[in-house]
């Protein structure tokens, strides 16, 4: 490899701070487009590359995560919605990336699970008011008051994010 793996390969996270439709409407296509543009960054690759470390995950442990969060992601944003201000479920993402089945479990069951569950997320993101995306939730963890707008930017740089850093990972190694 020539480099060290750069932290955000996908250039850093950037909010957009205020609601807007085309902002929503991008975002959403993004979200929408996520589990194909990961399963594509994964074809082809043997057991060996999906164990490729990028900086502290392998590739396969990149994969699992992303279904994890964002499976988390979805039921965070329904409890937001049909509840006052939940505090929601957090989780330690690096001690479940630790878990053997992210640690040697194929691929494909995280990758199939991600087309559902996306199918049915944009489902709800489309559904939502623009008064919807203002409803919050609470974060034990970090203490925040975070808007379901805030959580779609998050969530559609993070399937990018964790997406370039494989894509990366093929393009240093010739993959």
């Amino acid at each position: 490899m020539n480099q060290d793996p750069p932290e955000n390969p996908a250039g850093p996270f950037e909010p957009t701070a205020n609601f807007d439709f085309v902002t929503r409407d991008r975002l959403i296509e993004t979200v929408r487009q996520a589990p194909a543009k990961l399963r594509e960054a994964v074809s082809g690759l043997s057991n060996q590359q999906l164990d490729t470390p990028y900086r502290n995950w392998t590739i396969r442990q990149i994969t699992h995560h992303i279904a994890d969060s964002h499976l988390h992601s979805i039921i965070r944003f329904r409890w937001a919605l049909a509840e006052e201000h939940p505090t929601i479920k957090a989780y330690e993402e690096a001690d479940w990336v630790e878990l053997k089945d992210c640690r040697t479990g194929a691929v494909e069951p995280s990758l199939a699970l991600l087309d559902g569950l996306h199918i049915k997320w944009v489902q709800v993101l489309e559904s939502m008011t623009e008064e919807q995306f203002a409803r919050t939730f609470h974060h034990p963890q970090s203490g925040a008051s975070v808007s379901l707008w805030s959580a779609l930017n998050y969530y559609a740089w993070h399937g990018r994010h964790h997406t370039a850093q494989i894509l990366w990972l093929r393009q240093q190694y010739g993959w």
